[in-house]
């Protein structure tokens, strides 16, 4: 059995290593990490329906637009990214988000699923695949 080591992992290109890293850094809070996951032309659409629904693009559009609204609004915004299917640049994460609204105390544990495309170890589009009711109904009090 082949086993990756944690410095191969921290720099490798392959495409679902670049989105492991993307899911650690979101969980550690740590946005440059993040940031260094997405091209500079990144395209992330959020689903329509959801809180944060449309496109956002650059590494710091995306961070400001997405994980910076998610962690004022909740509280322990997670993904957790359990199956990974892969095929060339594309990967789609099987996963959860818990967290709790901070507005109204309500917590949600929803199923998503997320699509990536990577090429040359950086994330170009992201598209989100979420409950999007279950997310509105624990903001709502």
């Amino acid at each position: 059995m082949n086993q990756t080591t944690n410095t191969d992992f921290a720099v490798s290109n392959a495409p679902a290593d670049v989105v492991r890293r993307q899911y650690l850094a979101s969980a550690a809070g740590d946005l440059e990490a993040l940031r260094a996951t997405l091209a500079d032309d990144v395209e992330w659409t959020e689903m329509a329906g959801f809180p944060l629904a449309g496109t956002y693009r650059t590494p710091t559009g995306v961070t400001a637009a997405v994980m910076e609204r998610l962690g004022a609004e909740w509280d322990d915004w997670t993904a957790h990214d359990d199956t990974y299917v892969t095929e060339g640049e594309n990967v789609v994460v099987l996963a959860r988000y818990t967290a709790t609204n901070k507005a109204t105390g309500k917590p949600i544990d929803v199923r998503v699923a997320h699509h990536f495309i990577v090429r040359a170890g950086r994330i170009v589009r992201f598209e989100q695949f979420v409950d999007t009711a279950k997310v509105r109904d624990a903001m709502t009090a």
